[in-house]
């Protein structure tokens, strides 16, 4: 007889969660393990540090995080936990359950993705999954030119993409070298794929 492994529900991945030992998804019904080299993490700290500044400067109702655990659906039906590097979720939406952990089950504002070797699950799940859940805006944060030429062209260059809904589809938007990119949620920031790509070589405090 053979026997097949019960896939976890979002609810059982939230129990199970290993505390205290790195960041993980839900993903197929299993617990992933996720791991990001420094150079990612440079990359998405030195994102919320701006997103953080526009908070602070323009007075937004938002919460910048990088443990942001958000149920997601894949067309199948089944649940997803996804962990993007970076999110921001409205204040009052974080606020209104001060005492719960960081799991959401309503979408988020944005999701950043900051691209590795599994670049797949970003250009492709992920993007499926934010788009049903109806994350209003998603960055795919290519800074490394990771992906194949069907998305970034030739030759491949560092782009980070944007993905805006409208009328619950996304419309995406790219940039690349000294151009600023345009976000919807953020519509007075002042970053470039290039900054990008040199945070993340250097450290911040």
């Amino acid at each position: 007889m053979v026997q097949t492994k019960t896939k976890l529900t979002f609810a059982d991945f939230l129990q199970k969660y290993p505390d205290g030992s790195g960041i993980y998804e839900l993903v197929n019904g299993e617990i992933v393990k996720v791991e990001s080299i420094r150079a990612d993490k440079n990359v998405a700290r030195f994102l919320v540090c701006g997103f953080n500044d526009e908070i602070s400067r323009l007075e937004l109702d938002y919460i910048v995080d990088k443990d942001i655990v958000i149920r997601t659906v894949k067309a199948s039906g089944q649940e997803q936990g996804r962990n993007p590097d970076v999110g921001v979720v409205k204040a009052s939406v974080w606020n209104s359950n001060v005492r719960g952990y960081g799991a959401l089950t309503e979408p988020i504002q944005l999701a950043v993705e900051v691209t590795s070797t599994n670049w797949e699950d970003d250009y492709v799940d992920k993007l499926d999954e934010y788009q049903r859940l109806g994350i209003r805006e998603y960055w795919i944060v290519d800074y490394l030119a990771i992906a194949s030429r069907a998305y970034l062209g030739n030759p491949k260059v560092p782009t980070v993409f944007v993905y805006s809904l409208e009328n619950d589809r996304y419309v995406v938007q790219s940039f690349r070298d000294n151009q600023r990119i345009i976000s919807p949620t953020f519509s007075e920031l002042e970053i470039t794929v290039e900054q990008i790509v040199l945070s993340s070589q250097i450290q911040t405090l």
